[in-house]
């Protein structure tokens, strides 16, 4: 008897009517999918899509595997308007032609026609905006202003301490300024008079333990506000303090939004990206943190400073500059690659020069050494002061800033060169203290704050010697000189410098005769005045000096 296992069972070759006629169908119609019906057992037609070519199939339905059209389809899904057999020389053209509708749809309508569209207004917005990518000053306006005398001037009282920060937004519709007191005030730019004041919020100190509260619960700051940043559409203010936290307001809506924690010390600088919601903050634990505003989330932490770090700044690219007080170095941060630019200020040290593989031979100590101040700064040249601290910092362009330090002294620098380009030696003067034993001490006024006008050939500095000094750049940006002075009396403890956008003070009760219809008028918020430093007590003013938040405006020679 034949084992079971063994014996061969003769199968029915099923029906391949339906199969060989969709394939029929398949042949005639291309590489175009073919949508066939399947019988099932209840007698409904039922709907499949003809699967892929699998490796193991055969032509045992009866169809040569010669006669099928196994070539790709011909028409691709595409997303958009995009052609995956585009160039890129036509690609260019599409995204041209795109980026050229977006600006004829931007402009307003009735003040043109189709002829001066094509040849002035889309060419010089085209200019311009190739001139704000490229990175560089393209903005040359310190001739064409006269800096002796504001045309118009605001000032703004309503903090009982020293006024720590001040910003305005972008299309100077509000004003924000923060004390020591813990206060944050809105303003309104037009008339001057206060809109809000986010006052500073009690800990509550009964609780134990977990009970206890966090700064982080509290739906504002709970001791000083040292920094304030406004994104570059308005959107969001933020501000930071000695609470080692970030609160981010609405400033439409004049609400708390969320608080930022992460750092392990005051945080004593903020900074916007321009035209992005990401927000910089720098801190005294010697980190750079990085947030996503759009997100409210954290992004990342950029280490590398010895010392605390009290000042920021950022420009449009990804990548912003810190000073780092007496460990006396700015850092040029790189954040897509991960990297630093280290830039040393200060004197020239024995210790330094063999770290940096250099001898002790032909180089003094460090206390005798100093920073030689040259003929060509004005100052005299016997004269030698060490810079200990770098004490501000401000973006110029991508690749050009401007430092100030404890030596009164201002320097220029560029990415491509470790050291200054150019230096201006005591640039506020001395101050003149009586000793009992060696008579009257002169030493320097530290350079408090610094601010460029973004991607321009003018920036401001200021101290505690009465005044705000606003300083040109030459052609080439390989120097600057001093073109006007005003009197400002207190410790300067910020500056924000903004051009005025057309019709921005249109309406506005304190402005006199200023042409602030036009792009070229420049304002000049000189913030923090008050009697004291914004970081300490050391330092106080009190004859005349109020604290308060001076805004100036100046137009173009007539």
């Amino acid at each position: 008897m034949q084992d079971p296992f063994f014996a061969t069972k003769k199968r029915k070759r099923p029906s391949s009517t339906g199969n060989a006629a969709r394939k029929i169908a398949r042949k005639e119609k291309g590489s175009q999918r073919v949508i066939g019906t399947r019988p099932t057992k209840s007698g409904k037609q039922k709907r499949v899509e003809d699967e892929e070519l699998v490796s193991d199939r055969t032509d045992e339905d009866g169809i040569d595997i010669g006669d099928l059209d196994l070539r790709a389809d011909d028409t691709l899904e595409t997303s958009g308007d995009e052609d995956v057999d585009e160039t890129p020389a036509e690609k260019r053209l599409r995204l041209a032609k795109l980026y050229l509708d977006s600006v004829k749809e931007g402009l307003a309508e009735g003040e043109y026609d189709a002829a001066e569209i094509d040849r002035e207004l889309v060419s010089a917005r085209l200019r311009q905006d190739v001139l704000e990518h490229s990175g560089k000053v393209h903005l040359f306006i310190a001739d064409s202003y006269d800096f002796t005398a504001p045309t118009s001037k605001l000032r703004c009282k309503g903090h009982r301490f020293s006024v720590t920060s001040a910003a305005a937004t972008e299309d100077l519709k509000w004003l924000f300024t923060s004390g020591k007191e813990g206060h944050v005030n809105k303003w309104d730019f037009k008339t001057g008079a206060k809109v809000i004041t986010f006052y500073k919020k009690r800990l509550d100190t009964k609780g134990k333990g977990k009970e206890k509260a966090s700064p982080l619960d509290l739906e504002g700051h709970s001791d000083e506000v040292l920094a304030l940043a406004v994104s570059s559409d308005g959107q969001y203010l933020a501000s930071a303090g000695k609470d080692r936290k970030i609160c981010v307001w609405d400033s439409a809506k004049d609400r708390w939004i969320k608080n930022l924690g992460g750092h392990k010390d005051l945080i004593s600088a903020l900074a916007f990206r321009k035209n992005t919601k990401h927000l910089y903050s720098a801190s005294f634990d010697r980190t750079v943190k990085l947030y996503d505003l759009s997100v409210m989330g954290y992004v990342e932490t950029l280490f590398g400073h010895q010392d605390s770090i009290v000042s920021l700044d950022a420009l449009r690219g990804e990548t912003a500059v810190t000073a780092g007080a007496r460990d006396r170095t700015i850092r040029y941060w790189k954040i897509p690659e991960e990297s630093q630019l280290v830039f040393r200020g200060g004197g020239k040290s024995a210790i330094r020069e063999l770290l940096e593989g250099g001898a002790f031979e032909g180089h003094e100590d460090e206390e005798e050494a100093g920073q030689q101040t040259k003929s060509k700064t004005g100052a005299d040249p016997q004269r030698r002061f060490v810079e200990g601290s770098i004490e501000c910092v401000a973006l110029i362009d991508e690749t050009n800033f401007v430092s100030g330090g404890d030596t009164g002294s201002i320097c220029l620098w560029n990415t491509g060169k470790k050291k200054p380009i150019f230096t201006q030696a005591i640039c506020h003067g001395f101050h003149e203290v009586e000793s009992a034993t060696e008579g009257i001490v002169r030493t320097p006024r530290w350079i408090t704050s610094i601010a460029c006008l973004r991607y321009s050939d003018m920036f401001v500095s200021g101290s505690w010697d009465g005044e705000i000094r606003i300083w040109k750049l030459d052609s080439k940006v390989k120097s600057f000189s001093l073109v006007g002075t005003v009197e400002v009396p207190g410790v300067v403890n910020s500056l924000q410098v903004l051009p005025v956008p057309k019709g921005g003070l249109d309406g506005a009760t304190w402005t006199k005769n200023t042409q602030s219809s036009t792009d070229k008028a420049v304002k000049i918020t000189g913030a923090g005045v008050g009697q004291e430093h914004r970081l300490g007590r050391w330092l106080s003013v009190k004859e005349g000096v109020s604290n308060s938040t001076v805004v100036m405006v100046f137009s173009p020679r007539t």
